[in-house]
């Protein structure tokens, strides 16, 4: 159980899910400005579920398409992919 913690752990610091929840007020008032007024839950929902899955989405194919790549740059080559841990 612990090593899928740890793996769970290392995904989401691959993908910088902390960076997906930092732009969701940028994305919330997107929708507030767009709708002229507060949007309902479900909307609120579906905003979050398109944020955070689009740009996560990105990251890691981002991490996985540079990957070789990233293993050259001495910046990049401590990331979970270019050393090896994923």
């Amino acid at each position: 159980m612990e090593t899928a913690k740890n793996k769970a752990l290392l995904y989401l610091r691959m993908i910088k899910i902390s960076h997906s929840v930092f732009a969701l007020p940028f994305a919330f008032t997107g929708a507030i400005l767009a709708a002229s007024g507060f949007p309902s839950l479900s909307q609120i929902f579906w905003i979050t579920v398109a944020m955070v899955g689009a740009r996560s989405g990105a990251i890691g194919m981002n991490r996985i398409i540079d990957r070789k790549i990233d293993a050259l740059n001495p910046w990049s080559a401590i990331r979970v992919i270019p050393s090896g841990i994923i």
